[in-house]
């Protein structure tokens, strides 16, 4: 079975909208705007891309990421690997950064599954709730940020639901006050 890891940039009160700019939120950009940046912090980012063999995304990042990721250097790990998009409204992938459409939890827990390494969800806020609340998820990579934001997108959800006990497998301070917090859901 394939490991399925949320892999979240989040504050410390788990909002995790808007981490890098994307308009319309009122606090847009936070991940650079309002901490100083340390380079140390995002050691896990790169390593997520050598280590994951799939990416899955929720309709509303893969729409955000396929227009600008495929240009980007920085994620040719991501490019080069497969995508999938969880999506009950898309009609199709989009040819400049295609990806499988797969259409219900059900198909999420198909794919974990199949032979593979690791697969990544990377932003996809509600996609990561409902795949928490599904018993989906194996493994967290957390950045936390030293801020408190209010409103927003939250990492996990507000369900009615048994306790998810998380063992602590990797964490790190930052001289930014950033925090690493990788955890693994306990079975």
């Amino acid at each position: 079975m394939r490991t399925l890891i949320v892999t979240a940039f989040v504050s410390l009160d788990g909002v995790m909208e808007a981490p890098g700019g994307e308009p319309g939120y009122r606090n847009a950009g936070w991940t650079f705007t309002d901490i100083e940046f340390d380079e140390a912090a995002y050691e896990i980012k790169g390593r997520e891309q050598g280590e994951a063999a799939a990416l899955l995304l929720g309709r509303r990042s893969y729409e955000a990421f396929a227009p600008v990721w495929p240009t980007m250097e920085d994620f040719a790990g991501y490019n080069a690997m497969p995508r999938y998009v969880v999506s009950t409204t898309l009609d199709g992938d989009d040819s400049r950064w295609p990806a499988t459409v797969l259409r219900s939890l059900d198909d999420v827990a198909a794919l974990k599954e199949t032979e593979g390494g690791p697969i990544l969800v990377h932003g996809s806020a509600t996609l990561g709730r409902a795949l928490a609340d599904a018993g989906l998820v194996d493994r967290y990579h957390l950045l936390v940020f030293p801020l408190l934001l209010g409103a927003g997108l939250r990492l996990f959800s507000d369900s009615d639901k048994d306790a998810t006990v998380l063992t602590l497998v990797e964490h790190e301070v930052y001289g930014n006050g950033v925090q690493k917090q990788v955890f693994d859901v306990r079975r």
